[in-house]
Formats: C-alpha cells, structure tokens, sequence
C-alpha cells in the first residue's frame, strides 16, 4: 500500500505542546524488525489513535512507549525528555500506563484489590482518594468492589483495566484495543468512558481495531502497515481517505 502522506495541521492548531514523540524509532523481536522508523506526536490532551491491520506494529508501538520493549534506534520522548531506555516500572511513575490488550487484570484478586495494585506507587491517602474517583467513573465496579477480577464480564473487566491504569495518575494513558470482544452497547460506553476521561485532561493514546469509533472521538490519528506509519492526519482527513474508508470503514 503506497499513500500520500496526508498534511498534519499546524501545531498551533492542535492544542498543547507534545506530550509525547516518537522520532525513528525502530524497534525488534529478536531478528525480526518490528517498528521501521515510527514517527509519531501526541500532543497535550488529545486522543490520537492508531489504526492497522494485524502486525502492523501498533500492540508493539504501545509496548515500546511504555518500556516493555526497548528501541534499537530512535527516541521516545516523554514531554521533551528522552526515555527510550527507562524501565517500564520507572515510566509509570513518570506518568505513563498502559491498559494492554486482553485487559491482563489479576483473575484471583477482587475488583479493590486490583485497583490497590494500580496504585502501588502512591500513598495510602492516594489509593484511597483515587479509588473513589475510579469508582465514580465506573460505577459498575464500585457495585462489583469485593468479586474477583476473574468473574467479571468482558466489559467490566475491561473498566478494570482502565481504571487500574488510571490509578497510577497518569499523564498519558495507552489504550490498546479496550473495545475488543464485547457487545455494541458495551463498546458505546467503554468510548463515552474514554471521551470523559479525555474531558478531565488526559492525553490518551489508542489503538482500536473499530477504526470509525476511533476516528470518531480521536483528533488526530496514525496509519501503521509491517513497522512504518504510511498515513497521518485529522480524523476528519483520515475519514474521507478513499484507503481508510476502504480497508479501515468497511466501505466499497
């Protein structure tokens, strides 16, 4: 797939300073070359999105921002700072989680339990603060606050996920794939849940294989194909895109 790169909109026009850049990174799974010099730019709080097939290298674009996997050249930069090599646990306290795919919640422990874990890094007072707040964005796990993790619907487990993450109090969340596997009406709320979250000022990066929900509420978003970003622009551009309407959109 050969596209023109769509034009990016001046950053005067598109909110804050960078919140967080990737500038050439590539990055490998042993001999495999995973990322092939990815540039990207999430800016202070938007919602960019990435979209892509199958191992196109957006799981491990998410991985590599947040230390799970370091780059073999290039920069991450996390607010002007480079921190292609900090530990991931470090990154965390620097402001940076994570809610993978496949949500990963702790099955054994309860819905408080897990969001204790979320917030091993802050002070008792915080967890305690920050689960309120958790539970007043997600209502259906305060009612769930003493069942393990393990026998939540796919949906709750997925609000845990992200409520975990939110318990870090992060400065940019990575989402990666939170509409996965659940009902219609279950994907409607995980998105309203993410626009509200956006609403308080979180800079929130997404990958999404429902590229018209992403689109939908993301400002700006990435085209990633086998490690190389080969679109990017608004959502409004990247919805008229005549390739992203008919790979992404499902239109003929």
């Amino acid at each position: 797939m050969t596209q023109t790169m769509v034009p990016m909109p001046p950053a005067a026009d598109a909110g804050g300073p960078a919140m967080l850049s990737l500038a050439g990174v590539h990055a490998y799974y042993g001999h495999i070359h995973a990322l092939q010099g990815i540039d990207l730019e999430v800016r202070a709080g938007e919602i960019v999105t990435l979209l892509g097939t199958n191992g196109a290298g957006k799981t491990t674009t998410l991985k590599t921002i947040s230390g799970l996997l370091h780059p073999r050249s290039g920069n991450v930069l996390l607010e002007g700072h480079d921190v292609s090599h900090v530990a991931s646990h470090k990154l965390v306290q620097r402001g940076v989680a994570h809610a993978p795919e496949g949500r990963r919640i702790f099955s054994r422990l309860t819905v408080l339990e897990n969001l204790q874990m979320g917030g091993y890094t802050r002070t008792s007072a915080e967890v305690r603060e920050d689960t309120v707040h958790v539970f007043d964005l997600f209502p259906r796990l305060k009612e769930r606050a003493s069942q393990r993790g393990g026998t939540l619907s796919g949906g709750e487990q997925q609000m845990l996920a992200i409520g975990r993450a939110l318990m870090t109090r992060p400065r940019v969340l990575l989402l990666d794939e939170p509409s996965l596997g659940l009902s219609p009406i279950l994907v409607q709320q995980i998105f309203r849940i993410i626009q509200e979250i956006n609403s308080r000022g979180m800079t929130i990066l997404l990958v999404e294989q429902n590229a018209l929900q992403a689109l939908a509420i993301a400002r700006r978003g990435y085209v990633l194909q086998t490690g190389r970003v080969v679109l990017s622009g608004t959502s409004a551009e990247l919805s008229r895109n005549e390739m992203v309407r008919r790979a992404y959109l499902g239109e003929d």
